[in-house]
């Protein structure tokens, strides 16, 4: 039998590069965790100003970024406080890393070279504050693209034809309308960049010194990629900008090796020569492996700034609402998910608004609402937008209802009502802002074919360690990216040792209940409710359908 063991006393460090921090685990050769260590970057780098991470330009509709030399300051500083919780660095053998999807970074003429001679006795931050044409990258947040969007579509023959070729729609906050929109506002810019990678790309660059190619899976959500071939779209490529193809450069396998740590890191932290960066890939693709998703009758939930279902297939059939990616970690599957803009952000800011209100200004007392609520909330439901949403296509905005005599047995003789004020009791608005979510999710999975009810609900992010959120079978991790990542980094290095792939499961079968990956249950669904729920949500997305005729954006 194969020998699939990593070298003992060697170590795998995954990084997660998320919208409002940078967080780094590590995990030891029985893939137990070993440390972590997370900067904030609108405290622990508050000269930025940036909130929950972002900048939100408020003379252009839509329009949201983050410093790019943000990125480049957390990473340093994420290291030096690694280095100073005593973490051996010499035992690292692999590393890998995670990147909020879609966002980019623009290098600019000659930005390689400095990258490749960088001096490990200055800081990272001062050697590259001229490496980039866009100071400001463009992320997932940002909705100011639709013309772009529109343009690309119907380069291909329509929005379906798009799905059918790339895996998704063209959507506003994927990264060739981005490009698209640089190069038409600001050609100059454009002629200026020499390299334009993503936020997973680009966190490889650093590591290796060099440019790393754009893995496949992340290459999957910026509406450029043939899907199926793997490949950039000649089609689309044209149809984005001239020249595109040599500032994306090559695309390769999640897997793969970007390249060996850069000198800068060996000598300023101490890195073994021989440490491997294996290709740094998406948060959603990361959190599928950090929650070692393998069965295609299990779902995953990411609750986190943004919320994300995702499960894995072998017939992906791309269509208007939900994205297909190439599996990070199995070359013959892929994973579908569905995306929401309006996450932790929107769960936070629309009971805060009443909170001092409602619950003297506490969490522990919002949390018992959501409990002390009825399941079904007495017909109640909500739609609450902080940022324009994504699934559904609605622009900012709060929608409140009433399903008049419902039972959750027949929708036969049922009224919709909608009101204007808060739901009264206050708990029925606790759990209308949650449930709300969770119900749009099962609509619109179901919708996808996605399995339902599921065999098991894993669910990842913030949000996930909040059991009053868990009414469902959720076995809950606090943060799946940056594991995700330490686990990709011993398969690339596994893979690179064996010289060809290896099946991802062959790295915790027969460990899962000893290490890391160990999880808990936290609760089982009702049986009955399952269906009188399936009621609701059939109700609530002909609501949603009727609000998207009459408001929708796209």
């Amino acid at each position: 039998m194969a020998d699939f063991s990593l070298p003992k006393d060697s170590y795998f460090l995954g990084f997660d590069s998320s919208t409002q921090s940078l967080k780094v685990t590590v995990l030891d050769s029985n893939l137990n965790y070993v440390t972590s260590e997370l900067v904030q970057f609108d405290t622990s780098l508050p000269h930025y100003k940036t909130k929950d991470g972002v900048y939100r330009d408020a003379s252009v509709d839509g329009r949201i970024v983050s410093p790019t030399l943000m990125w480049v300051e957390a990473l340093e500083l994420v290291l030096d406080k690694l280095s100073k919780s005593n973490l051996d660095f010499g035992k690292i053998i692999a590393v890998s890393g995670s990147g909020q999807q879609h966002g980019s970074v623009y290098w600019k003429n000659g930005s390689s070279s400095i990258l490749s001679s960088l001096d490990s006795k200055k800081p990272l931050v001062d050697q590259l504050s001229d490496a980039f044409s866009v100071k400001e990258s463009p992320i997932w947040m940002d909705s100011s693209t639709a013309a772009q969007c529109k343009e690309l579509e119907n380069a291909v023959g329509g929005a379906l034809q798009l799905s059918q070729l790339t895996g998704s729609r063209a959507y506003e906050r994927f990264t060739g309308p981005q490009i698209k929109k640089i190069f038409e506002t600001q050609p100059e810019v454009y002629n200026n960049t020499e390299r334009i990678s993503l936020v997973s790309s680009f966190l490889a660059s650093l590591l290796i010194g060099g440019y790393s190619c754009i893995d496949e899976t992340d290459g999957a959500g910026m509406n450029l990629m043939d899907i199926k071939k793997k490949t950039w779209s000649e089609v689309l490529l044209e149809a984005t900008a001239p020249g595109l193809e040599d500032k994306l450069g090559k695309l390769a396998p999640a897997y793969a090796v970007a390249g060996h740590i850069a000198p800068y890191f060996m000598e300023r932290y101490k890195f073994n020569k021989d440490c491997l960066v294996v290709q740094c890939s998406g948060d959603n693709p990361n959190s599928l492996a950090g929650l070692t998703l393998s069965a295609p009758g299990d779902l995953a939930l990411s609750l986190g700034t943004s919320d994300t279902v995702f499960g894995i297939t072998d017939d992906p059939h791309p269509g208007l609402e939900r994205h297909v990616f190439p599996n990070p970690v199995d070359p013959k599957s892929y994973m579908v998910m569905l995306s929401y803009k309006n996450g932790s952000l929107t769960r936070e800011v629309v009971p805060c608004a009443d909170m001092d209100r409602f619950c003297d200004g506490s969490w522990e007392r919002y949390d018992h609402y959501l409990t002390y609520a009825k399941p079904l909330n007495d017909g109640k439901m909500g739609f609450y937008y902080k940022e324009h949403e994504i699934l559904p296509p609605l622009p900012v905005g709060t929608h409140r209802y009433i399903l008049e005599n419902f039972t959750g047995d027949t929708l036969e003789g049922v009224t919709v009502r909608e009101v204007d004020q808060h739901f009264d009791p206050v708990y029925d608005e606790a759990r209308a802002v949650v449930a709300g979510q969770f119900m749009s999710m099962r609509g619109h999975a179901e919708r996808f074919g996605m399995p339902s009810p599921p065999g098991r609900i894993i669910a990842t992010g913030g949000g996930s360690v909040n059991r009053s959120f868990l009414f469902v079978p959720f076995t809950p991790f606090t943060d799946s990216a940056s594991l995700g990542a330490a686990l990709r980094a011993a398969h690339g290095w596994l893979c690179s040792t064996k010289g060809t792939f290896v099946p991802f499961s062959c790295l915790y079968d027969k460990k899962s209940g000893n290490t890391s990956l160990r999880c808990k249950l936290e609760a089982i669904s009702d049986v009955n409710l399952v269906n009188k729920y399936a009621l609701m949500v059939k109700k609530r997305l002909e609501i949603e359908n009727s609000l998207v005729e009459k408001l929708g954006r796209m």
